[in-house]
This record gives structure tokens, C-alpha cells and sequence, in this order.
């Protein structure tokens, strides 16, 4: 009996380092596979625009605070040479720019508190936060976006700006996994007031360490099954809409402000499995009017579910639809209408595989 054992152990043993090695070789190849995907350079355009950017006069009539809500004290912090909040007369062109700073701030404020989830991979302060940490995906972290030390973005240019938000690319031209797609249709005017807004925040020292992928990440990294924004992203050298749509109850401007659900939404907004993101997530809602979708929704359903996280059934929106909700709770009612009035003029489409 004791052959016949040591048979089946031997036997037994030889498998599993037979299994041990070709999970090895599997490994090593979507290392080395993910390496190379991670190391692409993309070409982009060249883009250049100032911030603030000059504010059209009907705009500047109320002041900020009147046209968008309260203004922060700290608009010193400027991009414009010889603007400073604490001159007792300024110059006309130095007040209208130190105007144009101003409504820049409140408007960059409101895009990053309502439409851009920015804080949730950047951190509530900017200084630096975390996008993924699994074992298996890896450990993805935001960079430090304010100007303190350890700020990953202190020499960036506006061009550096519009490629990595946009485009997904790095000074360097590598990728970066950044969800950039959600980003890219975003105009001139909106990036330069996210830029005003952030260049306002007070500084953070905080070094931000690189983000590894996992065994798991690499993997579909590897096998394309967690796309990079940069190959999603057909045309770099698109031009960018200058001006955000009219901010109107309008299918346009709800079609604007659906682009940043497209990343878990997909582009016609069908869902279904999520690439970018944990294994552990549930599959994205259709939001077409389909069986499947939002049949049976009305504006003040879909407003419900936005705002407070809570489904038409009672149970709470799962991640990572959870984390919009905060976000969602900002958006202005202008905008939540848009954006319902777009959701209902898409063609009915069937849950996406």
C-alpha cells in the first residue's frame, strides 16, 4: 500500500509544479505584457488657452458671487500678472481680470463639485487620494494636484493639462490610468477653470508614490480587458470645443454632461460589466429607455436616485455608483433636467454584455 501512495503524492506533487510553473510563465507574460502596454508613447496636439479666460461682459454684470455663488477669499493666487485681492483701486483691465479669475474659481468649483469627480481619486484637498486598493487590481493613487510639495503638476503648462485630463498621456507621452474618457469632451473653457480652481487651493506637502497594478490588473491590462484611456481615446489631435454648451434645460447640454458617465455607461449608455475598475463591481444601470433601462422612470424618480443614492425598490445604488451621489447632490436642477431630458431622447437600447 505504501508504493501505491507514494505513487499518488509523487503524482500529486508533479501536477502542482506543473501548475505552479505555467501560472509562473502566465504571470511573467502579463507583467511583461502590461509593461509594454504602459510604455507606449502617443503623440498628442499642442493646445494653449490662459487661464481664466476672459469672461463674456453679461456674465461679469452680477460680480461672482452674484452669477454663481459664493467666491473663496485666496483669488490671489493668480495666473494674471499684477492681480491682487487686497488692492484698494485697481486698474479697470486689472479688476475685470482679477473679475475673470474670480468667476473662473466659483465655476471651476462647481464643475469639480457636481460633474468631475476629481476629489474622489485627488483627495477632498487635491493633495493626493486613492482610485483602487485591491490586491488583486493593485494600488492606484491620485497624484498631489495642489502646489505644495510633492505636487505632481507644479511645471505643468496648459498643454500638460489638456493631455493628461483629455487624452490620458503623461509629459512623457506614456499613459496614465487616468479614465481620461470621461474627460475628453470636455471644453476649453471648462479645463481652464478647473485649472483656476485647483491653482487656488491651498498648498499640500504630500509625495504621492507610483500606482502598481496587481496580479489581476496585469492581467487585464494584458489581455485589454482594463483598456487605458489613451487607446480608447481615437484622435489626439481632435480639436477640443472651445465653449460648453449653453447651460439650458436642452438635449445639448445634457448630452455634455452625459460623457462623464460614459466610462461605466459606456458610450451609448447602455451598461453593462465595468472594465475600468474591480472585478468586484457591479455591472453599470442601462440608462436608455428600455425594459432594461429607465422604462418606468420620470424626472422626479431619476432626480430621487441621483441625489440621495436610493433606488426606485428602496435599496442603495451600488459601487461605484454610491460615490456619485455626492456629486450628483451638487448638480444645479438645470442641469439634472438636461441631463434626464437627453437619458429620454436616446434610442432604446438593450442592456450591454
Amino acid at each position: 500500500m505504501v508504493k501505491p501512495v507514494r505513487k499518488v503524492l509523487l503524482s500529486g506533487g508533479v501536477l502542482v509544479l506543473i501548475l505552479v510553473g505555467v501560472a509562473g510563465v502566465g504571470y511573467g507574460w502579463a507583467s511583461a505584457r502590461a509593461s509594454s502596454t504602459l510604455s507606449q508613447v502617443f503623440e498628442t496636439h499642442e493646445v494653449d488657452f490662459p487661464v481664466p479666460m476672459p469672461t463674456a461682459p453679461d456674465d461679469r454684470a452680477g460680480g461672482p458671487a452674484e452669477a454663481i455663488g459664493e467666491v473663496d477669499p485666496g483669488a490671489d493666487i493668480v495666473e494674471v500678472e499684477g492681480v491682487h485681492g487686497d488692492e484698494a483701486d485697481p486698474a479697470p483691465e486689472v479688476a475685470l481680470a482679477q473679475t475673470d479669475l474670480e468667476l473662473a474659481i466659483a465655476r471651476g468649483r462647481h464643475l469639480v463639485s457636481a460633474r468631475y469627480a476629481c476629489a474622489d481619486c485627488h483627495g477632498e484637498n487635491f493633495g493626493g487620494g486613492v482610485m483602487i486598493d485591491d490586491p488583486a487590481m493593485g494600488r492606484l493613487l491620485g497624484p498631489n494636484l495642489t502646489t505644495g510639495a510633492g505636487s505632481a503638476v507644479a511645471d505643468y503648462r496648459v498643454a500638460d493639462w489638456d493631455r493628461i485630463v483629455r487624452h490620458g498621456v503623461r509629459k512623457d507621452g506614456r499613459p496614465a490610468l487616468m479614465p481620461s474618457e470621461d474627460f475628453m469632451a470636455m471644453s476649453d473653457r471648462e479645463l481652464s477653470d478647473i485649472i483656476a480652481y485647483i491653482r487656488s487651493l491651498p498648498p499640500v506637502d504630500n509625495t504621492v508614490p507610483p500606482s502598481e497594478l496587481g496580479p489581476v490588473g496585469k492581467l487585464l491590462v494584458a489581455t485589454g480587458r482594463f483598456p487605458i484611456s489613451a487607446e480608447m481615446i481615437e484622435a489626439h489631435d481632435a480639436a477640443h470645443r472651445v465653449e460648453p454648451p449653453a447651460e439650458e434645460e436642452t438635449v445639448e447640454f445634457g448630452a455634455h454632461l452625459a460623457k462623464v458617465c460614459t466610462g461605466c455607461h459606456r458610450q451609448d449608455l447602455a451598461g453593462g460589466p465595468i472594465v475600468q475598475g474591480p472585478p468586484s463591481w457591479a455591472p453599470a444601470s442601462n440608462l436608455t429607455p428600455h425594459e432594461t433601462g429607465l422604462v418606468g422612470y420620470d424626472l422626479q424618480t431619476f432626480e430621487r436616485v441621483m441625489r440621495t443614492g436610493i433606488r426606485r425598490n428602496g435599496e442603495p445604488v451600488r459601487e461605484p455608483m454610491n460615490i456619485i451621489t455626492a456629486y450628483a447632490s451638487n448638480m444645479t436642477e438645470t442641469e439634472i433636467k438636461a441631463l434626464w431630458l437627453y437619458l429620454e431622447a436616446l434610442p432604446p437600447t438593450p442592456q450591454g454584455r
